[in-house]
């Protein structure tokens, strides 16, 4: 086979929104894969996960039932490694997940695959380049993967469009020896997010801060006026390399990629690095003193006005 191998993984009856996402890339891909997309699910119940890996643009899924009650990386491993061997992909892509990551670097590594991760861009005209955070986000690296036959992918979530609609496709079970699978690892348990952090990359409505905020305690007159207005409270990468907010708050290369259905983003510049987290955004509204601010490029409203005026004219409009 050429074409593209999707690594799917699902949880409590859902596959992850960073598969399904996968999938839609593999999807995009796939004329120029020259090939089938073909989904792996491999986990403890992958039927569990079948009539959702099955949309368009892909040809067929195939499960790998694995032992026990939790999938481990090892044995999740060894199961790729069988995988892409009697496959023969030219592109294997994964969401960039924990699990993903305990196991597809040394799958990588075993198989002499090309390896990227946290992909952020595909391009395939011709040869296969990817781009992704480098030191720190500071900077963005373009990859390419001369004389790699295979290249595994781990994409970071909320990138890449999701796969969308239902098809009629082929599943088959793999027949995979995983009686050898080396389980150097053990399931503990799952540790819930804790109360009162954010998930930032599910609001709907984001007030983001930047560096106009100049001390700390000028952070609580935002902190209000997100609850009043039913937002979520997120920042630029400065306010967080201060301490001032946490690292799951960060939006940006760096932090988290959010499509909100509207970002409110208050004295923020608009660094290329903070505009890649922000591009899937329905609705960008930004208020910053200087009027050639990058990110007036890519808002659909701006003001060109004091942030902290603002928020308190907004703060008086809100019931």
């Amino acid at each position: 086979m050429s074409g593209v191998l999707v690594v799917a993984e699902g949880a409590d009856g859902q596959l992850r929104a960073a598969s399904l996402e996968a999938i839609g890339l593999a999807a995009s891909l796939r004329e120029r894969a020259g090939g089938r997309v073909v989904v792996a699910i491999v986990d403890p119940a992958p039927a569990d996960y079948v009539a959702q890996a099955s949309v368009v643009g892909v040809d067929e899924v195939v499960t790998v039932s694995t032992p026990g009650s939790e999938l481990q990386p090892g044995v999740a491993g060894a199961a790729i490694e069988q995988l892409v061997e009697r496959e023969q992909p030219d592109l294997v892509v994964a969401g960039q997940t924990m699990n993903a990551l305990g196991h597809s670097p040394a799958v990588a590594a075993r198989l002499g695959l090309g390896f990227a991760s946290d992909v952020t861009a595909v391009d395939w005209d011709g040869e296969l380049v990817v781009r992704r955070p480098a030191y720190g986000g500071k900077l963005e690296a373009e990859l390419d993967f001369p004389g790699k036959a295979c290249v595994l992918l781990l994409l970071r979530a909320g990138v890449f469009p999701a796969a969308e609609g239902n098809a009629e496709v082929t599943v088959r079970a793999a027949d995979v020896d995983l009686a050898s699978a080396a389980q150097v690892t053990r399931y503990i348990g799952t540790s819930e997010q804790r109360a009162g952090d954010v998930d930032i990359s599910a609001a709907r409505f984001l007030i983001a801060v930047g560096r106009g905020i100049e001390e700390q305690d000028d952070l609580e007159q935002f902190e209000q006026l997100a609850a009043k207005a039913g937002a979520a409270l997120a920042a630029s990468r400065p306010l967080v390399d201060a301490g001032w907010m946490p690292s799951s708050r960060q939006v940006g290369q760096s932090g988290t990629t959010v499509e909100p259905e509207v970002y409110l983003a208050f004295g923020i510049s608009g660094a290329v690095q903070h505009l890649a987290g922000i591009r899937k955004a329905k609705t960008i509204v930004a208020v910053n003193t200087d009027p050639a601010a990058p990110i007036f490029q890519v808002a659909d409203y701006g003001a060109v006005a004091d942030m902290f005026d603002v928020a308190s004219e907004l703060d008086q409009l809100l019931p």
